[in-house]
């Protein structure tokens, strides 16, 4: 189905307005208006949980020429609250393609609009950081709307990630025949990162954001995961009062993104939010951890970061170098290891997907020196 060409309007908590054509879902939408400036993966951006809350704004100008197809959603539905781009693609020409992007985006309500300058818009948000703003479809600009932008929470202080877990408990892939049980707490998982897991022969048993660690410790798994999601980490109490259980115990654990930011917390660093976020797949980060240093081109979404500081046994291991801020760390004493990145790439380069089973030979490891 052809989208309906109807005038669309974003209007930024600054003030600023841009008009555009609609395309998705004929409705409004407010959330922060973010910038991603992968190449590809429209549709795995709009699918991971981590862009709960967000208006996206893709920096590459022609968004929809492959259209859309289950496979590539890194989750149930579109999590994102908008789509922002420069040209639209109605008719896609690719062999994958099961529709139009635009028959995702109505299936799952997510308005969109094209047409946008997203150059001059992408330059607003770099200079004066990522702000609320909001797609309106089909009216007339009026102040009301920007009072509706101004009225949104700021993403700063949101516990989004119980907005996107799971509710129950669940197991997922094959459990037979794999050599370690892993606990993975889902604050806003992505399937592909489930799928890593179990191809480095893990059984996984997935839990809601909000599982205490004396529920989990009753099953007595091998290892942890903590997974990315959306949202400011601070106000997540409730798992940071797990996670520093989980330390206690001792046994090995894997945080990736805001895994990573409240492995942190735990541990004692602080978090800020950054200027604009990473977001995209072209993220330079240097790795200390090997015989040499090695520089990986990584995926990266998260809009906040940790402080560089100095804590007792600990160690920065991975940092960026676009602006020098922490992009890994490390325990001295115990098996951890977190990661601000996204090693399952999708989109993204794969330089980092080593990770995954970097992350079951240090299992193997562990309980090979318990012996």
């Amino acid at each position: 189905m052809n989208p309906t060409k109807l005038k669309a309007i974003l209007v930024l908590a600054n003030g600023s307005i841009f008009e555009g054509t609609s395309f998705g879902f004929l409705g409004d939408s407010i959330g922060e208006v973010c910038f991603n400036t992968s190449m590809t993966g429209y549709q795995e951006i709009l699918t991971d949980p981590s862009y709960h809350g967000q208006l996206i704004t893709l920096s590459y100008p022609m968004i929809g020429n492959y259209g859309a197809y289950q496979a590539a959603n890194e989750s149930s539905k579109i999590q994102a609250k908008g789509l922002i781009v420069k040209e639209y693609v109605s008719h896609p020409s690719s062999f994958l393609a099961e529709s139009p992007l635009h028959d995702l985006l109505i299936k799952h309500k997510t308005p969109a609009i094209e047409s946008v300058d997203t150059r001059r818009l992408i330059f607003i948000l770099r200079k004066e950081g990522a702000q609320n703003g909001g797609i309106f479809v089909d009216r007339n600009y009026h102040k009301s709307m920007l009072e509706e932008v101004h009225s949104a929470k700021p993403m700063e202080g949101l516990a989004l990630a119980d907005e996107v877990s799971t509710n129950h408990p669940y197991l997922y892939g094959h459990q037979a025949n794999k050599k370690f049980r892993i606990a993975v707490i889902d604050f806003g998982i992505k399937t592909s990162i489930l799928r890593l897991l179990e191809q480095s022969n893990f059984a996984i048993k997935v839990f809601p954001s909000r599982i205490s660690f004396e529920d989990i410790q009753s099953e007595n798994f091998d290892c942890y995961f903590l997974s990315n999601g959306p949202g400011d980490p601070q106000p997540l109490y409730h798992a940071v009062e797990t996670i520093k259980k989980i330390l206690a115990e001792g046994k090995p654990l894997l945080g990736i993104c805001l895994g990573h930011q409240l492995i942190a917390l735990a541990c004692g660093y602080k978090r800020f939010k950054l200027k604009f976020g990473h977001r995209g797949g072209n993220h330079p980060v240097i790795h200390k951890g090997r015989k040499h240093k090695q520089v990986e081109i990584t995926s990266q979404n998260h809009g906040f970061a940790i402080e560089r500081e100095e804590q007792e046994n600990m160690e920065i291991s991975h940092s960026n170098l676009n602006d020098g801020t922490v992009a890994g760390f490390r325990s001295l004493n115990h098996p951890v290891l977190c990661i601000q990145y996204h090693p399952e790439s999708s989109p993204g380069p794969h330089d980092s997907r080593y990770l995954f089973q970097h992350f079951a030979d240090m299992v193997e490891k562990f309980y090979a020196n318990q012996t």
